[in-house]
């Protein structure tokens, strides 16, 4: 923690910021009648051990100091404003809402610099997913499990080796990519354009070869990447789920039943892959781990999303180790064992929990 701040509150908002892009941390959370927090290594914790709680009014000072007009009607019409906010040092996803006591304030800090596959130590067969021509790849977790880190990478991967159209579609836009091989166009939903499902129809017309849709939420989005993935194109979007089997039961559970048999057909066929991931506190205490479930169409799965049996999908991922197939579970369990997670961490986060005890009294 720092040692506390020369004067209370700071006048802007970007002095907190820089304090936080310095120390490394996620967030940064400035709210009523709390001391200006951040999130370290996943942990909530006062940034400064004796700076006194925000008043109302300190934070409504802070808000207006750097809302744009459009956001401040925002805050005022709906309670709320959503929106990337970039400074000479950075780009934060933002969040000012109206609460009981007076307006908070949150900040995601985005890691402007795109990371590779590599660098997030992302498995190298996960490569193949972004080589296919058309299809559907899902990456899943809770929020702040670092989706979006991970889908900034994957399509990183194909406008490096490809020289196609990549169309991103995000609330906000987090991540700026720079053309290398491919034509990049980036779309923020509620600046550009009114919905996801509004964006992804208007990409289907502007000659797309790659979709990315920040955050797959309703029946129409859903259904508009399932159709897209069907007619020639590479959709990469995210859920929030667990792990692979919730992710197919949710993304089928949104249709009506009279449609359910042909979009598992169409799922079935147009699937690449699913990647579920949690971000886990750190035996050394100076960071997180990455933990992944990875699921890989196969004519297995193919099968058992066709039969609506997606039950059975734990067992197939179990045995297509060979096809780079892995179960969060089997993910901890490694962790654990090669020291970089504890035991109550691993056991906290297994679906399996009995097994997972066995396991690490081993």
């Amino acid at each position: 923690m720092e040692s506390s701040p020369r004067s209370h509150p700071l006048s802007h908002v970007d002095e907190y910021l820089a304090i936080g892009q310095s120390a490394g941390v996620s967030d940064i959370h400035l709210g009523v009648n709390a001391p200006p927090l951040w999130r370290l290594h996943g942990t909530l914790q006062p940034i400064w051990t004796d700076a006194p709680r925000f008043t109302s009014d300190q934070t409504r000072a802070l808000a207006e100091g750097f809302l744009s007009n459009l956001h401040k009607t925002h805050l005022n019409e709906r309670g709320d404003a959503d929106f990337a906010y970039a400074n000479k040092f950075g780009r934060y996803r933002t969040s000012v809402v109206r609460q009981r006591l007076g307006v908070d304030l949150v900040f995601r800090i985005i890691n402007t610099k795109v990371r590779t596959m590599e660098e997030l130590g992302l498995p190298e067969h996960l490569k193949l997913l972004t080589r296919y021509q058309n299809g559907l790849i899902l990456v899943t977790g809770s929020v702040g499990s670092g989706k979006s880190t991970t889908l900034a990478a994957l399509v990183e991967q194909v406008n490096t080796e490809r020289r196609e159209h990549i169309i991103t579609l995000e609330d906000p836009i987090e991540y700026v990519l720079e053309p290398k091989g491919c034509h990049i166009t980036q779309r923020e939903v509620h600046t550009h354009t009114r919905s996801f499902a509004a964006a992804l129809r208007g990409a289907l017309r502007e000659d797309p070869d790659v979709i990315m849709v920040g955050e797959m939420r309703d029946l129409e989005t859903i259904s508009l990447a399932i159709t897209a993935a069907e007619t020639g194109h590479l959709v990469l979007g995210t859920l929030h789920t667990g792990n692979a089997s919730r992710t197919l039961d949710r993304l089928l559970d949104v249709f009506p039943p009279d449609q359910q048999e042909q979009v598992r057909t169409m799922v079935s066929e147009s699937m690449r892959g699913v990647i579920s991931q949690q971000l886990i506190p750190g035996t050394d205490g100076q960071g997180r781990v990455l933990a992944l479930e990875t699921l890989t169409n196969t004519p297995a799965v193919a099968n058992v999303i066709r039969e609506a049996k997606t039950y059975m999908l734990p067992g197939i991922i179990q045995t297509g180790k060979k096809q780079g197939m892995q179960l969060m579970d089997d993910a901890l369990a490694d962790l654990y064992g090669r020291g970089l997670i504890s035991a109550e961490e691993a056991l906290a986060r297994a679906d399996q929990k009995q097994e997972m005890r066995t396991r690490l009294a081993k």
